[in-house]
């Protein structure tokens, strides 16, 4: 799908659409493509309605990569093949209505404590004590950092807004150990070389290691930590 996929690129380009959400939904539509074996313009509702329910019912995944399959597919055929599509021939899964699990402050403080990488923990500090999202904290510059005015602004927002959040002394304190440990350049938290951000997958790992080390046995992920941050925030009033 060469021609198709630079014409998918292109209008999510326009659209302001971020690159990771660019390259998910390229692969969908690759994937949709691969799996019936026939040019996407050929295929409409039927066969994106057949592949959807194959991801489900066949492969079992998650609710959440079913509904970034059907905004993937809804997006190329309205916006990219521009043809009559009944949007309501391929909804979205209804989201599970279990609430997020969270930890207790203590357990945050011991999964912190278990971090012996200063990097990895001034992240997961971050993660916290902002309420950020996994993205948001990786795509920090250290120029994101106002400590005059106390507070870390968010420029890798969810649909691309820019956001303030407070800067905790707590936190600052940390981030001034760090500095002068690892003397970052442009982006806050690099990865193998100061040209480039640390990578999801390592802190990922570094985050169920800490875990393990802290003795909590539950699953704990970077949105387990903005969630919990949220809990805290409200029960403290």
């Amino acid at each position: 799908m060469g021609e198709m996929r630079d014409r998918m690129e292109r209008e999510l380009k326009l659209r302001g659409y971020s690159p990771r959400t660019l390259k998910t939904y390229v692969r969908a539509v690759h994937n949709f493509v691969k799996y019936h074996r026939r040019p996407a313009e050929q295929m409409g509702a039927g066969e994106a309605r057949s592949y959807v329910l194959h991801l489900i019912e066949e492969r079992q995944v998650s609710r959440s990569l079913v509904n970034q399959v059907v905004c993937a597919l809804r997006f190329f055929y309205d916006k990219v093949l521009r043809v009559p599509f009944d949007l309501d021939d391929l909804p979205y899964m209804k989201r599970s209505k279990t609430l997020p699990c969270t930890l207790t402050k203590s357990e945050v403080s011991a999964l912190l404590k278990a971090e012996s990488n200063l990097k990895h923990r001034v992240v997961l500090m971050t993660l916290y004590s902002g309420g950020l999202r996994l993205q948001e904290a990786l795509q920090l510059r250290l120029a994101d950092i106002d400590k005059a005015a106390m507070r870390i602004r968010i420029r890798a927002g969810k649909g691309g807004k820019e956001r303030y959040v407070m800067l905790s002394p707590t936190l600052l304190s940390t981030l001034q150990d760090y500095f002068k440990q690892y003397r970052p350049e442009n982006w806050l938290f690099y990865g193998q070389s100061k040209s480039e951000p640390l990578h999801p997958r390592s802190l990922q790992r570094a985050i169920k290691q800490a875990a393990l080390a802290a003795g909590i046995r539950k699953k704990v992920t970077a949105h387990v930590l903005r969630h919990s941050f949220a809990t805290h925030l409200l029960e403290g009033g």
